[in-house]
């Protein structure tokens, strides 16, 4: 089955926040700063997921009218 636009957006989001989580866990972060731009990152990437499955809840909700 072919993966929708969402889902591959969401898989790659997902893939980030693991990546930048991982780095983080394995002391990448340098300093204080290094570690808040880490966690700026990780916050931008749930806040576009969150987006994405808001924005596919409405067009759900539009075609189910």
């Amino acid at each position: 089955m072919a993966k929708t636009v969402a889902q591959v957006l969401n898989e790659k989001i997902d893939e980030q926040m693991a990546m930048q989580t991982e780095a983080m866990v394995a002391g990448g972060c340098a300093d204080y700063a290094a570690y808040k731009e880490s966690c700026g990152v990780i916050r931008g990437l749930n806040i576009a997921r969150r987006e994405i499955n808001d924005l596919l809840r409405e067009l759900s909700e539009d075609s189910d009218d």
